[in-house]
């Protein structure tokens, strides 16, 4: 006799021997579709779209939007498996929507404290360089220290400079955004420039 488990168990196999999927991707799958198992009372509802709905609706009550996300792509793909195999007349995820917003979250910030200890400790090894090699390379690196703090650039906006991007007598970096955005930033601090 066919069960939600025995699918589920073919399903799980399927994935690890002919996708090759990762174990951890596997172990979170078998998880997910647990979890479904033990919200569907009997079989033939578990296939309904009001089944799935009510199940993606208690998943937003009890989880972080990121953690609905995964659980509902493990389910989706055990339904379009099922599809596949014909062991369903229609994909309950068809006629539901799904989408959702997610909150963004702010980059954290690194405290003011954390910056001029960074700072002055770089500028200790500037002092104590011993050789002209170690005093270029402090000396590189306070310039992308002080020029990442001052302008607030990315890293890869950073990396990607040349030296004709930058105007030492108005003070202004070209900088090369994403999307191939230009914008000039003005530098106002002298130990920057």
């Amino acid at each position: 006799m066919n069960t939600l488990r025995n699918y589920i168990s073919e399903y799980i196999e399927y994935c690890e021997y002919r996708k090759r999927l990762d174990s951890k991707t596997l172990k979170a799958y078998k998880i997910d579709l647990k979890q479904f198992e033990i919200f569907c009372t009997d079989l033939s509802d578990c296939f309904a779209k009001n089944v799935v709905d009510d199940f993606i609706t208690n998943l937003h009550k009890q989880y972080k939007p990121k953690t609905v996300k995964r659980k509902i792509a493990s389910l989706k793909a055990f339904f379009h498996h099922m599809e596949y195999k014909e062991l369903l007349n229609e994909n309950p995820f068809t006629k539901l929507d799904i989408r959702f917003r997610e909150a963004k979250l702010l980059p954290k910030t690194i405290p003011f404290h954390s910056i001029q200890t960074f700072l002055s400790t770089l500028y200790a090894q500037k002092e104590l360089a011993e050789s002209e090699y170690q005093l270029r390379c402090c000396i590189r690196d306070i310039a992308v220290i002080e020029l990442l703090f001052a302008t607030g650039m990315r890293i890869s906006e950073l990396c990607s400079l040349k030296p004709s991007d930058m105007d030492f007598e108005s003070n202004n970096i070209l900088i090369y955004g994403k999307g191939a955005k230009e914008r000039i930033i003005q530098l106002g601090n002298q130990e920057v420039i």
